[in-house]
C-alpha cells in the first residue's frame, strides 16, 4: 500500500453516496482550516482507481473546489474489485 495525492476526477466511485450533510459541513470547515487529516482508501485495478469509502471527505473536497485528495492506494485484482461492488 502506498499513500498518494490523487486527482478527484480520476477516482471512480461506483456506489451511490448517502451523505450526512452536517458531517460534510463539519469536514468542509476542518479541511479548510487544517487540511485533510485522514486519507481515503482507493483500490488500483488494471491502472484504474476505485473509491469505496471516504464519501464525506470526497464531498467536502468537492465543495471546497479542491481537485486532489490524499489516499492510501492498494493494488488489487478484478476479483477483489467485484467483492467491493457487492
Amino acid at each position: 500500500m502506498r499513500e498518494a495525492v490523487l486527482p478527484l476526477d480520476a477516482i471512480r466511485r461506483p456506489l451511490e453516496r448517502v451523505l450526512d450533510e452536517a458531517k460534510v459541513a463539519r469536514l468542509v470547515e476542518a479541511i479548510a482550516a487544517e487540511g485533510q487529516k485522514e486519507p481515503i482508501d482507493v483500490l488500483e485495478v488494471d491502472g484504474q482507481l476505485w473509491g469505496f469509502n471516504g464519501c464525506h471527505r470526497v464531498a467536502a473536497h468537492e465543495r471546497l473546489g479542491l481537485t486532489t485528495i490524499r489516499a492510501r492506494v492498494r493494488r488489487a485484482n478484478r476479483e477483489v474489485l467485484r467483492m467491493h461492488m457487492l
